[in-house]
């Protein structure tokens, strides 16, 4: 088992059914349900059948062929009794949104809905609109920046831009253990305006956000708020944890997944992807996938399609002190507790050890049942505290490859083990 914490991960689908035209018509898209029964991947926004007219590689023309850099916002003095807030977000939105698209996930009649659900006057092998996610421009060749969960399993996809300018985009690369994609159209006569990307560094708790995005199908919405923490770690479709998360209480809802989320300059500080819901919209707990983590992702996925994680081939969690009786270790060491060291892996070459004896606690749902594992304290000088702050320096310092020095506190004293890190098997699961 990798790299995880000591969480179940549980997923469902929900399916939404939908009539049309006195016929019943089913789609199924849905709200993966990851960790607790509220928490839900938002990127699908309400499906409508009706077939489009979809010509690949067609362009709007119409549009004048610039490419242009997305500028920071610059607030001006506000006059006429205008506020600084509604100043500032005026601004940005101004701004930002037209670097923002509408991600319209399209497939056929055929593979969506059985013979007998068709709708009337649609041909079976016509596109149909599946649902709906959001993007952001990454670049001026025409790359744009989404969810994977937004297009995954798409048979074609089109984006939408602020002036009504259509084109069809061309999935280059997904990742689900990070969610993010990479799709490209062709940049020739569209206005392109790449949003500027800030540093994670930058981000604190309190400080103003908005999020532009389709919740719901509705192109070109903004809603504000704040960042409410930071340093979360969210679930991925495979199971991984997506660490340095931003939880904002922004309104997300189902279609504004891979939208960007921005800060009070209008610069990206992450990407929409998540909501803690038991309503499945909006209660004030979104989280966002931090930049750093987008930078790092990204580019890789334009160049070649995919991106390798660095991996290390443990599992384990945060060492509790209720737990330190049962697995002998002092009640005021913390760490990463390693639970298993899977074979032929990194951390099976560089001899480290999971837990091996049996350990009896009156907090079973709290501690591991096997003690003697060796508990990380530090990696590359920098503490650890808990099992997220070895997933986080991995995610925003490492390639595969890459040696790490990992400070180890085993059998009541502290060792140092050097690690190579490896890529990311393509079948690993938590």
């Amino acid at each position: 088992m990798p790299e995880s914490m000591p969480e179940s991960t549980n997923k469902s689908s929900n399916t939404v059914l939908w009539v049309i035209g006195g016929l019943a018509a089913f789609v199924v898209f849905g709200f993966l349900l990851l960790t607790v029964p509220a928490l839900f991947l938002i990127a699908r926004s309400e499906p409508r059948i009706e077939a489009v007219n979809v010509t690949p590689g067609s362009v709007n023309t119409s549009a004048q062929a610039v490419a242009l850099p997305t500028p920071r916002v610059i607030v001006a003095t506000p006059e006429g009794g205008v506020d600084y807030e509604t100043a500032v977000f005026a601004n940005i939105y101004e701004q930002v949104n037209p670097s923002v698209v509408n991600v319209t996930v399209l497939g056929t009649v055929q593979s969506n809905l059985s013979d007998e659900f068709t709708p009337r006057g649609v041909d079976p092998d016509d596109f149909v609109v599946i649902s709906t996610g959001s993007g952001f421009v990454w670049d001026a060749e025409g790359h744009i920046v989404t969810n994977n969960h937004v297009v995954e399993g798409a048979e074609q996809v089109q984006v939408t831009f602020e002036d009504g300018a259509v084109a069809v985009a061309e999935v280059v690369g997904t990742d689900v253990d990070s969610d993010l994609a990479a799709l490209r159209i062709n940049p020739e006569g569209y206005r392109l305006a790449p949003v500027v990307r800030a540093s994670l560094d930058d981000v604190h708790v309190g400080m103003r956000v908005v999020a532009i995005g389709n919740p719901f199908g509705l192109e070109g919405t903004l809603t504000s708020g704040i960042v409410s923490a930071i340093g979360r770690s969210i679930p991925a479709r495979g199971g991984f944890s997506i660490p340095d998360s931003i939880q904002t209480d922004a309104a997300i809802n189902p279609g504004n997944s891979g939208g960007p989320l921005l800060n009070e300059r209008g610069e990206l500080i992450g990407v929409n992807a998540q909501i803690r819901s038991d309503v499945r919209s909006n209660s004030g707990v979104g989280f966002a996938i931090p930049v750093n983590i987008v930078e790092r992702v990204v580019p890789a996925l334009i160049r070649s399609g995919k991106y390798a994680h660095s991996y290390m081939g443990v599992s384990g969690g945060t060492l509790s002190p209720i737990c330190a009786d049962a697995l002998g270790v002092p009640k005021t060491l913390r760490g990463a507790l390693v639970i298993d060291v899977l074979p032929r892996t990194p951390a099976d070459a560089a001899g480290l050890r999971g837990g091996t004896e049996a350990a009896e606690t009156e907090y079973p749902s709290i501690c591991p049942d096997r003690a003697g594992g060796d508990v990380i304290v530090a990696i590359e000088g920098e503490p650890v505290t808990k099992f997220d702050d070895v997933l986080s320096y991995l995610q925003r310092n490492t390639s595969p490859g890459d040696t790490v020095s990992l400070s180890i506190w085993r059998n009541g004293q502290t060792e140092e083990v050097e690690l190579t890190l490896a890529p990311r098997p393509e079948n690993a699961t938590p």
